[in-house]
C-alpha cells in the first residue's frame, strides 16, 4: 500500500450474527436439502418461518446466502462459507447437548448456553449476571430452564459456590469452541467483502515472545494493517486450557513430547537447543568442557518444573540437581540477575540469542549432548484458520526458516 492510500478494509461493513441457534439450524437444513420446503419439513416449521430466518441471516451477513432458482436453492459463496462454519460448530455442540439430554438439540438457546458458560466461569449467579449485564433472576431462570429440559442438575450447589458437573464442563467447552466457529464465519465473510472482522489470539510461551513472534507480527501488519491481534503471555498448562476452549487460536513455543492430550495438533517450525549462561567476567567463562561437577555448587536461574528446558537441566545434573535455584522463564529477569551476581542461567539458546549477540551475557562451554527440542505451533485438532490466521501462520513459518540456528 502506497503512502496516502486508504486501507479499504477499515471502512467495509462488518458482519455480525445474532447467534440465533434456531436460525443457524434452519440455514443448514436449506443448505443440505436445497429446498425451502424440504428444510421446513425436516425442522418441523413452516416454510414462511424458514424464509424469515434466512432473510434475517442475510441481512446480518450483508448479502444473499442462497440463489433461488427453479432447479432449487443453492448456496452463494457467502452462504457456503457460513454453512461450513456452522456444520463445524454443531459438530462440537450437539454431542455435548445430547450427552445431557437429546431434546436439548431442539430447545437450547444461545441465551441459555451463554448463561451456563458465565455461571461456569464465575461459580455464582450474581457474578455471572454482572458479567453478562443481566439481572440475576434472568440468569438463574436460564440455567433452571436448561436443567428442567435436561432432567438433571448442571451445577452442584456447595458452600464454596456452584460446581459444574462433568457434562456441564464438557458442554461449556463445546459452546465456546462452537461460538469461535461463528466468529470465524464473520471473519471469513468480512474478508470476502474486503473487510476485517474477528481477532487473532496467540498464546505466547517465553521463547516465542523474544525470538520469532515479534518479527512475524511486524510482517503480518504490513499486509493486515487493521486486523486486531492479541498476544497472551502465560504458562503452558493455562494456555492449553484456553486453546481447547477456543479462547486462544494458537500457542507458539516449545512442543510437548508426548502431546498432553489427543484433541490438539502440534506443528514444528524449528529446533532449538539449550545454553548455560553467565555474566561476561564470570570465573567460569573461557573454561572448556565444563561438566556437572564443575557447575553443581553454583546458584542458578532456570525455568520452572514441567518445562522442556527444566527437564533437560535436571537430567544434566541427575540424580542430584543443584539446590540454589531461582525459577524464572524471563530472559530479561535472568539477564539482570546474572549481570549482578555469580548466578548461572539455563535457557533456550535461541531465546538467549540477543543477549549473546550484544555481549550482555556469555555462553559457557559445557560438555553435554543437548537434545534439540521442537519449537512450533499448537492448535486444536481439525481447526480451520481464517484467511488472516492462515496468513500469520505462513509468515511464522517463513520467519522460522530465517532464524540463525
Amino acid at each position: 500500500m502506497m503512502d496516502g492510500e486508504l486501507d479499504c478494509r477499515t471502512f467495509a461493513p462488518m458482519t455480525t450474527f445474532s447467534r440465533n441457534i434456531r436460525h443457524f439450524r434452519l440455514l443448514l437444513a436449506v443448505a443440505d436439502t436445497g429446498s425451502l420446503t424440504l428444510a421446513a419439513d425436516r425442522t418441523n416449521v413452516s416454510q414462511p418461518a424458514v424464509t424469515q430466518a434466512l432473510s434475517k441471516l442475510e441481512a446480518e451477513a450483508g448479502g444473499p446466502l442462497f440463489d433461488r432458482t427453479r432447479q432449487g436453492v443453492f448456496a452463494t459463496p457467502r452462504g457456503a462459507l457460513l454453512a461450513d462454519r456452522l456444520r463445524r460448530a454443531f459438530d462440537r455442540l450437539d454431542p455435548a447437548l445430547e450427552d445431557l439430554a437429546p431434546r436439548l438439540k431442539l430447545t437450547a438457546t444461545f441465551a441459555q448456553l451463554q448463561a451456563i458458560v458465565a455461571v461456569h466461569e464465575t461459580e455464582n449467579f450474581t457474578l455471572a449476571a454482572r458479567r453478562l449485564g443481566l439481572a440475576q433472576p434472568t440468569v438463574h431462570r436460564a440455567v433452571s430452564q436448561m436443567e428442567k429440559e435436561a432432567g438433571r442438575k448442571l451445577f452442584d450447589r456447595t458452600g464454596f459456590g456452584l460446581v459444574p458437573t462433568r457434562q456441564t464442563r464438557a458442554l461449556v467447552q463445546a459452546v465456546m469452541v462452537a461460538m469461535t466457529e461463528v466468529t470465524s464465519a464473520e471473519s471469513d465473510i468480512a474478508d470476502l467483502d474486503g473487510g476485517e472482522s474477528g481477532r487473532i489470539t496467540i498464546g505466547a510461551l517465553p521463547l516465542s515472545r523474544s525470538v520469532l513472534l515479534p518479527r512475524a507480527l511486524v510482517r503480518f501488519r504490513e499486509d493486515r494493517q487493521r486486523h486486531p491481534v492479541q498476544v497472551i503471555d502465560g504458562l503452558y498448562d493455562d494456555l492449553l486450557g484456553d486453546l481447547r476452549r477456543g479462547e486462544v487460536d494458537m500457542i507458539l513455543g516449545a512442543l510437548r513430547d508426548p502431546a498432553p492430550i489427543g484433541d490438539i495438533r502440534q506443528d514444528p517450525l524449528f529446533e532449538d537447543g539449550l545454553a548455560f549462561l553467565a555474566r561476561r567476567d564470570h570465573p567460569l567463562v573461557g573454561q572448556h568442557g565444563l561438566g556437572p561437577a564443575d557447575l553443581h555448587r553454583a546458584s542458578w536461574v532456570v525455568p520452572r518444573h514441567g518445562t522442556p528446558t527444566r527437564t533437560q537441566f535436571d537430567q544434566f545434573f541427575a540424580p542430584h540437581p543443584p539446590e540454589g535455584i531461582i525459577e524464572a522463564g524471563s530472559i530479561l529477569l535472568m539477564r539482570e540477575i546474572l549481570q549482578h551476581s555469580d548466578h548461572l542461567g539455563c535457557i533456550s539458546a535461541a531465546q538467549a540469542g540477543a543477549e549473546l549477540q550484544h555481549g550482555l551475557l556469555a555462553k559457557l562451554d559445557v560438555r553435554a549432548a543437548w537434545q534439540r527440542r521442537p519449537i512450533g505451533l499448537t492448535t486444536r485438532k481439525n481447526w480451520v484458520p481464517t484467511k488472516a490466521q492462515a496468513l500469520l501462520i505462513e509468515v511464522l513459518r517463513d520467519e522460522a526458516r530465517k532464524l540463525p540456528l
